[in-house]
């Protein structure tokens, strides 16, 4: 995401409408754990909140750190639906290195 204030901008957990809330990652790639946070935030309010969220179009790498947030398991209200045929394949940036290369 551009900044994770945006892409929770995006969202009104109180008055979007019906229980099920699906979102589709189609046309986004999550870069870094902030946004794997983000995803992860929005989904426990969501679940506060008495609804569901069905996350769509993660990569696999993204599934798992968001199980790992919730030591190895995901709370019932965060649903991954993967699709193997349609699901990106990337991973999630862990850790940035500043400065030249090479020096220490």
């Amino acid at each position: 995401f551009g900044s994770t204030r945006q892409f929770a901008s995006l969202f009104d957990v109180k008055n979007d409408p019906g229980d099920d809330i699906i979102i589709d990652f189609t046309n986004s790639r999550v870069m870094d754990h902030s946004a794997i946070e983000a995803i992860n935030d929005l989904a426990d309010k969501y679940g506060a909140a008495g609804k569901k969220v069905h996350l769509r179009h993660l990569s696999k790498n993204c599934g798992d750190m968001l199980a790992k947030l919730h030591k190895g398991g995901l709370p019932p209200y965060e649903i991954i639906e993967s699709d193997p045929g349609t699901d990106p394949v990337y991973d999630v940036a862990v850790r940035i290195i500043t400065g030249n290369p090479g020096t220490n």
